[in-house]
């Protein structure tokens, strides 16, 4: 085992400031969850969100009667915020050109943060802990075979629970169908014009977002399982938060534990980058979602 005071590290050249700002406005950009929850301040040991489960009830009442007394009633989510990180090691030659090593981070860590971000939140990977809710349990309709009755089927689904779909997210695959979508006339159902309009914007007049980060593809089993392709539901009912921006360090000292091999920086003339921030996410019903699915692989 390496010395501890080793295992440590000390930090070294710090990203600068416009840079890190950079690559955290890029983050949110590429995670589709950050685009369409609303964002709230999340303390480090975590936040209760209120919900207003009830609204007042108003009677009818005849001239000179008592005006009746109601009132609302309310409920809580509590949101927690959780550490997701990336250290990647780097040969001392690709330090010669920081310039070049700044771009790679810009364009590298935005995607790889999100991704993670976006598949535990729709329930493609377990939630970290408590205080941290994905969309797994939220119901699925098919759009494999009828495109158009899918997406009426999930926005029944969510309206069924009280909610409405305020937005859609496709992956590729998704927008594909929807683009052979046809009328009995052989017309493209959700575009204009295939030459002119080539792209789904939006579906039964709610608008769309495309992430390939919504897409997790199916299982060969017996049964197998349906790809997902999409998902829709009440992003007003989702909330999101952070507790500090991301922090990039780099370090040309410590010594890494790479899947139980230890890998010390300084003796192989290494050095790496960690990329972290604390982030959680709550939705107030799961049943306000809806998963939009493909075909089942054979």
């Amino acid at each position: 085992m390496a010395p501890k005071d080793i295992n440590r590290g000390t930090a070294g050249i710090v990203l600068p400031k416009d840079v890190s700002t950079e690559i955290w406005q890029n983050t949110i950009a590429q995670s589709a969850i950050q685009q369409l929850a609303r964002q709230i301040p999340l303390p480090g040991g975590g936040v209760d969100v209120p919900i207003i489960t009830g609204d007042p009830v108003a009677e009818w009442v005849s001239e000179t009667e008592e005006k009746p007394v109601s009132r609302s009633t309310f409920g809580s989510k509590n949101i927690k915020g959780y550490t997701l990180a990336v250290i990647e090691p780097f040969s001392n030659q690709f330090r010669r050109d920081l310039p070049a090593l700044f771009q790679a981070l810009v364009t590298r860590l935005p995607g790889v943060l999100a991704k993670k971000f976006d598949a535990t939140a729709f329930g493609f990977v377990a939630s970290p802990g408590s205080g941290f809710d994905t969309l797994a349990a939220a119901p699925s309709v098919s759009i494999n075979t009828n495109v158009y009755d899918g997406f009426l089927a999930g926005l029944s689904s969510v309206a069924t629970n009280e909610g409405d779909v305020t937005s859609w997210v496709l992956s590729t695959q998704a927008e594909i169908a929807a683009l052979g979508a046809k009328d009995t006339q052989g017309r493209p159902i959700f575009t204009d014009s295939v030459t002119d309009g080539g792209a789904v914007s939006n579906v039964l007049a709610r608008p769309v977002v495309k992430s390939q980060n919504v897409f997790k593809a199916g299982t060969v089993g017996s049964p197998g399982t349906a790809a997902t392709v999409g998902f829709a539901g009440d992003w007003n009912s989702a909330v999101w938060g952070y507790v500090e921006g991301i922090k990039i360090d780099i370090s040309d000292q410590a010594s890494l534990n790479d899947g139980g091999s230890q890998l010390n920086l300084w003796q192989r003339n290494m050095f790496a980058v960690r990329a972290e921030f604390e982030v959680g996410f709550a939705v107030r019903d799961a049943n306000r979602f809806v998963r939009l699915t493909g075909a089942t692989p054979v």
